[in-house]
């Protein structure tokens, strides 16, 4: 297909009626093309994407968590001492957001109305709402790193005991990582620092991302300084524990093929911090549901188009072998 839009799958489809099974990803598109040419078809919901969408949905709780975490590990200040250069400009940005927070904030406690509060501090009115419905983010957002993706990897080759920045940058660049020297060498000492500090030197919160990591990992994978920020947050922030446990076990669910477990399942996650997953799979529930019970999937699909991606990752900024030979 040239593009995701309805009407392109729906032309197609309209030359496919002897079509009796659709396996598609989470896209509604494809799900609104089908039911309009091929109402009574079977859909089925990838189970690939279901997994990552339900990881992405606890990432995301995780992110509307993070003024809790950050109370609940303690790390009410930040040592500018241990961020990177473009973690202290954030840090900056991250301060001045507070001040005009609380400037608002005070002004409205005072019961000044909104609109003296726009012209007394020159901010839009939309923000000064933004501010006092707590819509603002008012976290320190960590930048998510170019290495994100091979976190795991990292984590093997040092749990292994290769430790040196420069040997694992050149490992890395054979799994198609196109980062900077820096970067890795930047990892391998904040690492370092990481297994050696303990409770009372904590005093910064991981990223969302690292954290929804490690609240997944086995707790005999996490390091001593790992091991401390997790128990915080799990004893400070209970429902974002619960919320763990409800991804795992939607999870568990579609490994299992336990349809049954579908419904109590739903009821649980509507009143979580995954509500709005637990939505789109109700919306989709017919889809889901045969991808429960169908030996249908997109598996072969999704594991070529990774495997292509990685292709790519690897062969980016390399020159083709005709066109050496060639002489281009």
């Amino acid at each position: 297909m040239p593009d995701r839009e309805p009407a392109t799958v729906q032309a197609w489809l309209e030359g496919q009626l002897q079509v009796s099974t659709v396996a598609r990803d989470r896209g509604g598109g494809y799900a609104i093309a089908t039911a309009k040419v091929l109402p009574n078809v079977t859909q089925v919901a990838d189970r690939w994407h279901l997994m990552e969408n339900a990881s992405r949905a606890f990432l995301d709780a995780v992110r509307k968590s993070m003024k809790q975490i950050r109370a609940a590990v303690g790390a009410t200040t930040i040592d500018p001492a241990l961020l990177t250069a473009a973690e202290r400009l954030q840090d900056d940005g991250y301060i001045r957001r507070e001040e005009t927070n609380a400037a608002v904030q005070r002004l409205s406690k005072e019961g000044m109305p909104i609109r003296e509060i726009v012209r007394r501090t020159g901010h839009s009115r939309g923000l000064v709402r933004k501010i006092l419905r707590g819509q603002r983010s008012d976290i320190f957002r960590t930048r998510e790193s170019s290495l994100e993706v091979h976190l795991p990897w990292l984590d093997q080759q040092w749990v292994a005991g290769l430790r040196n920045g420069a040997d694992l940058w050149r490992r890395l660049q054979q799994h198609g990582f196109r980062g900077s020297l820096r970067v890795v060498t930047e990892w391998a000492t904040r690492r370092r620092r990481a297994d050696q500090i303990g409770a009372e030197a904590l005093s910064r919160t991981p990223s969302a991302r690292t954290i929804a990591r490690l609240m997944t990992l086995g707790s005999d994978t996490l390091t001593k300084a790992e091991t401390v920020v997790i128990a915080a947050i799990e004893g400070g922030v209970p429902g974002l524990v619960d919320t763990r446990n409800i991804v795992a076990d939607f999870q568990g669910m579609i490994r299992r093929k336990s349809l049954s477990d579908l419904g109590p399942w739903l009821d649980r996650a509507k009143g979580s911090l995954v509500a709005s997953f637990a939505n789109g799979i109700i919306k989709d529930r017919a889809a889901v549901a045969a991808a429960i019970t169908s030996p249908w999937s997109n598996g072969q699909t999704e594991g070529q188009i990774t495997k292509l991606k990685l292709v790519k990752r690897q062969m980016y900024g390399k020159r083709p072998a005709w066109s050496v030979m060639m002489g281009a």
